[in-house]
């Protein structure tokens, strides 16, 4: 029974390791400090932001580094990394030190080595704590990344609101001063025992509370996070969210009084431990195990498909097709998925075409909106909102965080509706064109707060499923060192959809009358500023709406196939 205290309390630490190391998203809460202090152009501050996500690339060392070293030192390497990197930058914009840009863009390269470490925390202590509930302690701890700039404003308004260089300080002490007090937990890991029937149902109540109140305290950083009128009101509402983080370390007194719930509120909920996966890794192995000992199989509408092996497997249904559907049936059928969790090593991934569909999703999709937070600081000055940025940033954050959330639903309703993942990453996606079509439309503050809204719920739910994806497309055991490769596209898509919106500001900044201009730094007002950016973006998104539809058409079989098995297992064995 202790163990399976540990467990929680290693997953509460780790929530707090993701709550306050999202620091790189409460960049739009001093870029305009920063652009004033470095006197530099949009297009320099957003090689900055650039190298802000550029971190992100290096995160198979988080990996590798576990390897050779304990959990623990490689967190506080990460730790002391952005303690560096932000506390010189902090100086820097206080005028203690100069650096040079150069110098300074190294300073943000250093710094995402916290989010990076952090994942790989994740991936070390919960992939395997929670055999049955892996996916879900997964984009439970994810979402709370999401609310780390809700929480950098709060605790910044407690202390002095006026202040932007604040926020550095901030992120360089607090990630340190978290990994101190997650230490003990972290090195504290239980014994890996088989889990009993009462055990796991246990563990998926947990669960479910778990998820509960991680959205009561999305929703009270909503109300929040950036309305406090005072200081002392500001200290009132960052207390009340540190006591929210810190409640579920109630947890383990929650299973001590295991034979209560199950009495009082488990026998209504009746939740079978894997009803909540979508797709689990032993149900993988069975369904891997089937496909190989038959080369066919029946669908429900009786048509027949084969499975194929050369060249990566895929299903090809026997039934005679028009000419005029050739071209599509060929983009749709080649080189199909024949199985969820096939393993797939990098080699092997980067020739697969489902891949690149993934990688052109996860960029058009997810990492644009990563970028529009960066610029919200200088699209809130643009429209002459610079009042809003903290409420702005507040909103994405909090958003973001529902999106993770909420990428964990189709977990929960599998039994009564199943939908292949990659289907809910389509319809994911579907808000972030509206919501820059939107912001191209109207330069209003209802209509900049809906879009940013929108923008964080949908980005939010790529980045939080994404992790589950990729195992379920190129197999668990290669999850890590595959994701990384995904998420590649960030720091990519961090420079050139930055780079676009820089250069439509800087040249409306000189052919608005009435701009500031002084020196290289460049202060653009207007809706002109951001229009065409709103505009390619859009666009943008909806090419990777058309991929995520696509690798949704290809995927299905894979998924409908995987279902069938599991389904049909489930009834044998009862």
């Amino acid at each position: 029974m202790a163990g399976q205290s540990r467990k929680w309390m290693i997953l509460v630490a780790t929530i707090w390791i993701q709550a306050f190391t999202g620091t790189n998203f409460d960049f739009s809460q001093y870029s305009s400090s920063l652009k004033s202090a470095l006197n530099i152009s949009q297009v320099q501050l957003n090689y900055l932001a650039t190298a802000n996500d550029m971190g992100k690339v290096f995160g198979w060392s988080s990996g590798l580094a576990l390897m050779y070293l304990p959990l623990s030192v490689v967190m506080f390497i990460a730790a002391f990394m952005g303690f560096l990197g932000y506390g010189l930058q902090w100086l820097l914009i206080n005028h203690v030190i100069n650096l040079p840009y150069f110098l300074f863009i190294n300073l943000h390269q250093k710094k995402p080595g916290i989010i990076m470490n952090t994942f790989g925390s994740i991936f070390h202590n919960h992939y395997w704590n929670f055999p049955v509930n892996r996916t879900l302690a997964l984009s439970l701890t994810v979402s709370f990344n999401g609310v780390s700039a809700a929480l950098y404003t709060l605790a910044a308004n407690s202390i002095d609101p006026s202040s932007d260089a604040l926020y550095l300080l901030l992120n360089a002490l607090v990630p340190l001063i978290i990994c101190i007090a997650a230490l003990i937990p972290i090195l504290r890991q239980p014994a890996l025992d088989p889990l009993p029937p009462d055990a796991v149902n246990r563990d998926s109540l947990i669960f479910l509370i778990l998820n509960i109140l991680a959205i009561f305290t999305g929703l009270y950083l909503l109300l929040f996070g950036s309305s406090a009128s005072s200081v002392t009101s500001a200290r009132l509402h960052f207390g009340g969210a540190i006591f929210l983080l810190i409640f579920p370390l109630c947890i383990p007194g929650i299973i001590y009084a295991r034979a209560w719930f199950r009495r009082a509120i488990h026998s209504s909920f009746r939740i079978e431990g894997s009803s909540f996966i979508l797709v689990h890794d032993d149900d993988l192995e069975l369904h891997k195990e089937l496909l190989s000992r038959h080369n066919s199989s029946i669908v429900g509408n009786g048509d027949t498909y084969s499975l194929l092996s050369e060249n990566g497997s895929m299903f090809e249904s026997q039934k005679a097709k028009d000419s005029s559907d050739v071209c599509c049936d060929k983009m749709i059928d080649q080189d199909q998925l024949a199985m969820l969790g096939e393993e797939h090593p990098a080699a092997v991934i980067v020739r697969r075409l489902d891949f690149w569909l993934y990688y052109i999703t996860y960029f058009c999709g997810g990492t644009i909106g990563l970028v529009y937070s960066n610029n919200l600081g200088q699209i809130a000055q643009s429209l002459g909102l610079s009042s809003s940025t903290s409420t702005l940033v507040t909103l994405y954050a909090s958003f973001s965080f529902f999106g993770r959330l909420l990428s964990a639903g189709p977990d929960y309703i599998r039994d009564k509706f199943y939908f292949a993942r990659t289907g809910w990453l389509s319809i994911a996606l579907i808000p972030t064109p509206i919501a820059f079509l939107l912001l191209a439309a109207s330069d209003s503050p209802l209509a900049l707060h809906t879009g940013t809204a929108l923008i964080g719920l949908s980005s939010g739910f790529i980045f939080a499923a994404a992790v589950s994806v990729t195992s379920e497309l190129f197999g668990p055991n290669n999850v890590g060192v595959n994701h990384n490769i995904l998420i590649t596209n960030i720091p990519i898509g961090s420079l050139l959809y930055g780079f676009l919106a820089a250069l439509v500001y800087d040249a409306n900044a000189h052919l608005i009358p009435g701009n500031l201009i002084t020196s290289d730094s460049v202060v653009c007002m207007g809706r002109e500023c951001y229009f065409w950016t709103f505009v390619w973006w859009a666009c943008i998104s909806v090419v990777g709406l058309v991929s995520s539809v696509l690798l949704f058409l290809r995927t299905k079989h894979a998924y409908d196939h995987f279902e069938k098995h599991r389904i049909s297992t489930q009834s044998i064995v009862s």
